[in-house]
């Protein structure tokens, strides 16, 4: 098949290696960013927060975060060009989606005789996922996930190498990022660059996939 597509999936993968020296460029940073802001979510929740570590200081505060485990993806701190931690909302509250309501009565999407509507309506089914302390993280975890897909074929389209990493921390990166993630919760990583030639082992190998018929049903 040579849908553009397809192409973009067959031609993605899982980097091992990146070259240091290679950098994504502002334009592409920004296409990255705006992507990821046009995330589908349930009820348009949005219960995330993206945090992108471009700068020397921010590479090594995340390589510091590798000091307990998982120090296989600990060379993707530095050697990637960016790296985005993908956070969630454990305690997404009502008010909290009052913003998210907010902003499409603001951009015309919803009239605003359904404000009410629109929040009381929609909310239950957040909680529908909340427990009697407020943690629906479960629920705000799933859709950090959708986000991540969505980027993930960005990323392929503008031929961006990426790694995504539970192999991370959260303790660690909640304590040296508390600041920034403001009670967000990172259970996942992207790296983000350009694959070390002759040492990314993973680098053109072919794709391994279930059969269609074993993975799909047409009714």
């Amino acid at each position: 098949m040579t849908h553009p597509i397809i192409k973009d999936l067959n031609t993605r993968y899982t980097a091992k290696k990146y070259d240091a020296t290679k950098r994504i460029s502002a334009d592409d940073i920004q296409v990255i960013k705006e992507a990821l802001r046009l995330s589908a979510s349930s009820i348009n929740s949005q219960p995330w927060k993206f945090i992108v570590l471009e700068s020397d200081d921010a590479k090594q505060r995340f390589h510091d975060t590798f000091a307990n485990k998982h120090q296989f993806n600990q060379p993707h701190a530095k050697e990637a060009s960016h790296t985005i931690l993908l956070a969630y909302d454990p305690k997404f509250t009502k008010e909290k989606y009052a913003k998210r309501v907010d902003a499409e009565v603001t951009s015309g999407h919803l009239p605003e005789d359904r404000y009410n509507m629109m929040l009381d309506g929609a909310y239950g089914f957040a909680e529908a996922n909340t427990d009697e302390n407020g943690f629906n993280g479960n629920w705000t975890k799933a859709q950090v996930y959708i986000a991540l897909g969505n980027l993930l074929h960005t990323l392929a389209r503008l031929g961006i190498d990426s790694t995504p990493m539970e192999g991370v921390d959260p303790e660690l990166i909640g304590s040296i990022f508390e600041k920034e993630l403001a009670g967000h919760v990172c259970e996942v990583a992207l790296a983000i660059g350009y694959h070390q030639d002759g040492e990314d082992y993973n680098h053109g190998l072919p794709k391994a996939r279930m059969h269609m018929d074993d993975v799909i049903e047409v009714l």
